[in-house]
């Protein structure tokens, strides 16, 4: 039997792995489209801050790992799917058969529809070939805007800090993280950035970006003008299922899959940030454009496709992020639910927060700024669902207790 793999990032690697530790004595590949060595684009903003060479983003070291596994890597950009044939279709014009297919293509950043968007000195910060630009052009003193303020924007600006530019973020939405934090959450991290030395500018829309003699001007909406030497654009992503248009696949916001990461077609699977697959708050079905999604993913539909029947729990949104030495977390229903309850502890002189969200006298959201140990009791609440019993209304009361009910609800071991 034939793997055919498309996409080689984290979802890819792992299911390429994952196959070949199945046992079987089928064939794999792993086709990725650029001309490097399989690599997280989690890592880039550490090679920006370098922290680490451009070995360091690489999944997987030494020239022989995939040799060893019998994976045959391929850098091949794939134009279509023939799914009646089995068949994928290269740029090139070449096709591969093959008996099950797992589409692991990622996602592409989306810049606005803004007039001088694509003057030279714009750059997303998406590939290596990306970093390698900035890292060029981000010389300490640089003046340097950055468009967005969502979590991958704030991943870059903790790289583009470390670099020691003159920093501006603008953020069209009316604080940062605007799908991470609430009001509160957003606003202290603003704060924070802003005693760092870092102004941030939220509610601004960028209206046109002019080029004039090596310089960049954005204006904008509200104040004045921003004069820049470079400009980083970090305004979303959206799936690559665009080659896909007349493959027969069912597609939402991505490939939608089910809780065998299958498609609607059946020999072929999807996984990573181009899958819309099963939400574990919700039981509907989102796109979590995480990196331990993307590694759960792939090793899950890699089980499935080598007949060995795994089912996924569906994946929890979840991020945890570093803003220039302010921890932030969010997990699951954040937002709260319809019905449901919430506690809230804030101290902005000390740039603590914690909200917890409840249903029933279960946790099923929350949002942590500032305190670091509570990261994982959250998420293990979460996803296992306890049931908090009399500490609902003690955490009611104190959400700083939540350890205190973690270990008690869990292990027994609380005070």
């Amino acid at each position: 039997m034939r793997h055919v793999i498309i996409g080689a990032g984290p979802a890819g690697v792992v299911a390429a792995e994952t196959l070949r530790q199945s046992g079987r004595p089928d064939e794999v590949f792993l086709l990725g489209d650029e001309p490097e060595p399989p690599y997280s684009r989690m890592a880039l903003p550490y090679l920006l801050a370098e922290n680490v060479g451009e070995s360091g983003t690489h999944l997987r070291h030494g020239n022989a790992h995939f040799q060893k596994l019998a994976i045959e890597v391929r850098n091949e950009r794939v134009r279509r799917i023939d799914t009646s044939n089995r068949l994928t279709i290269l740029e090139n014009g070449h096709e591969i058969a093959y008996d099950r297919l797992l589409i692991a293509t990622g996602a592409h950043p989306v810049k606005p529809p803004i007039r001088g968007m694509n003057s030279e000195g714009i750059e997303n910060c998406w590939t290596l070939a990306d970093a390698r630009r900035i890292l060029a052009a981000a010389k300490p003193g640089s003046r340097v805007v950055l468009m967005g303020a969502g979590f991958i924007g704030c991943i870059v600006l903790e790289a583009l800090a470390a670099r020691r530019v003159e920093l501006v973020v603008v953020e069209m939405a009316d604080r940062m993280l605007p799908r991470m934090m609430d009001e509160t959450g957003g606003a202290m991290i603003a704060r924070w950035c802003e005693s760092k030395g870092v102004p941030v500018r939220t509610g601004t829309r960028v209206t046109e970006i002019a080029r004039t003699n090596g310089n960049l001007t954005l204006a904008v909406d509200e104040g004045d003008p921003i004069e820049a030497d470079l400009v980083v654009c970090a305004t979303g992503v959206a799936p690559n299922i665009d080659f896909l248009t007349d493959s027969g696949l069912e597609c939402g916001d991505g490939i939608l899959v089910d809780h065998r990461l299958r498609t609607s077609i059946e020999h072929i699977y999807a996984a990573g940030d181009v899958a819309q697959g099963p939400d574990f708050s919700t039981g509907g079905r989102e796109v979590h454009a995480i990196q331990p999604t993307a590694v759960e993913h792939g090793r899950i539909a890699a089980l499935n496709m080598a007949g060995i029947d795994t089912p996924f729990r569906g994946s929890l949104s979840m991020n945890v992020l570093n803003t220039l030495g302010l921890v932030s977390s969010s997990f699951g229903l954040w937002m709260g639910t319809e019905g449901g309850e919430r506690a809230v502890a804030a101290d902005a002189t000390r740039s603590r927060y914690l909200r917890l969200e409840f249903e029933e006298d279960r946790i099923v959201g929350a949002l942590a700024l500032g305190l670091t140990q509570h990261v994982g009791v959250l998420r293990g609440l979460i996803q296992t669902r306890v049931r908090l019993g009399a500490w609902l209304r003690k955490l009611r009361e104190d959400p700083n207790q939540v350890m205190n009910a973690y270990l008690e609800c869990t292990q027994g071991s609380g005070r």
